[in-house]
């Protein structure tokens, strides 16, 4: 089967996330064990405890990476997975899972790296009272349009092109809250500011930038095995240095998403695997092609079908 293994970025957390994964396979409980290990903390503790605390930055980012490595092992494992993917790739944070799946990126390593950069942006959002806007009833065009208004009055840009009619501006709350008093001028039927951290895929996090790409100066990849596309350029890249610029640079650029996807339709994929945690990419491919399977394996007993197909 011509499958697409793609992962999902901050936003997927919620509390428990992996922990049915790790007590139904031992394979993902070591997964955690191993992760817990190398950060030296409890990440599985944190992502499975009653309140909030798997909502934060810091502590959603390594997470949602743990929760995709320990599904895709299982998956692999049950044979659930094509032992060659046609391609792959993530949304934003979901690079770093895709890359590990692509063999560019050791587990270890990418944990300590989205750990970091769940910090830096942490650390950048209370730095700078920044959020972002979803846009509803907007083309890129709109978008880019209303976002250089906002960018009169701060920082301001389009941070997310997931799908047709889902497109997300990022910036200073005294932009966003400029943007949402003048969308309707530009067509705009609503804006929702949503309930993150701060800014994301916009100049507020600069710092975070830096700090990110200093770290992967330190951090050894290794040429994908499978394709992987890239958020910052919605194409294959193979270059590893190349990668490892995109990576950075991809804090404070727009997250391309949509592009990749179609970049993916157009080489004649149309089966699309999510290991999760959740199923927010399937909905995403809806919107852009209704024709397209995109199978999330979001619970342990949604490998079944897959395992005897």
């Amino acid at each position: 089967m011509n499958t697409a293994v793609i992962f999902p970025g901050q936003g997927a957390q919620f509390e428990g996330m992996g922990r049915d994964w790790a007590e139904a396979f031992p394979i993902a409980k070591a997964t955690w064990e191993e992760a817990d290990e190398a950060l030296g903390f409890s990440l599985s503790e944190k992502c499975w405890a009653s309140g909030d605390e798997v909502n934060r930055t810091d502590i959603a980012q390594p997470g949602i990476f743990t929760t995709g490595v320990a599904i895709a092992r299982v998956l692999c494992e049950q044979g659930a997975i094509p032992e060659k993917a046609a391609l792959t790739a993530g949304l934003s944070l979901g690079e770093y899972t895709a890359l590990w799946f692509a063999g560019s990126l050791a587990f270890k390593d990418g944990l300590r790296l989205v750990r970091l950069r769940g910090e830096a942006m942490q650390d950048a959002s209370e730095a700078m009272p920044s959020s972002m806007l979803s846009l509803t009833g907007a083309d890129e065009a709109q978008a880019h349009a209303v976002a250089a208004e906002g960018a009169k009055v701060g920082i301001c840009s389009v941070a997310n092109i997931n799908a047709p009619g889902q497109i997300i501006l990022s910036g200073e709350i005294s932009a966003l809250e400029h943007v949402a008093s003048v969308a309707k001028e530009h067509g705009i039927r609503r804006t929702r500011q949503l309930v993150v951290a701060g800014g994301f895929h916009s100049e507020c996090m600069r710092p975070a930038a830096d700090r990110l790409a200093s770290a992967l100066t330190e951090v050894e990849l290794k040429t994908p095995t499978i394709p992987f596309l890239s958020n910052v350029t919605g194409a294959q890249t193979e270059d590893i240095e190349a990668i490892r610029t995109q990576l950075a640079t991809q804090v404070c650029s727009s997250v391309l998403w949509e592009k990749s996807m179609r970049e993916a339709l157009g080489r004649g994929i149309s089966n699309f695997l999510e290991p999760g945690p959740g199923r927010v990419l399937a909905g995403i491919m809806k919107r852009i092609d209704p024709e397209a399977s995109c199978q999330a394996a979001d619970v342990p007993a949604s490998i079944e079908a897959q395992g005897d197909a």
